[in-house]
């Protein structure tokens, strides 16, 4: 993120810590990552975007939330 403040990101760790969720991978998540690898696309996920995908699997965010609040973080981490 070099320097700057990504709002996003904070939102994303503050709604985790309040709802008392932490990062967590799944067997899906693994398979997921095999699939995707074996198919010669490698997707990679940080942190901010496994810990909303962990918020919506505790039902603390809809699909369309995460989804939302991942295209923010996104923009908001581009240089």
């Amino acid at each position: 993120m070099s320097g700057h403040r990504n709002a996003a990101a904070d939102l994303i760790a503050d709604l985790a810590r309040r709802h008392r969720v932490e990062l967590t991978a799944t067997e899906s998540d693994v398979l997921a990552r095999h699939i995707s690898r074996l198919a010669g696309d490698d997707v990679v996920l940080d942190d901010i975007e496994q810990t909303l995908m962990s918020l919506q699997r505790a039902g603390h965010l809809s699909r369309r939330e995460l989804l939302r609040l991942q295209a923010r973080y996104l923009r908001e981490s581009r240089p």
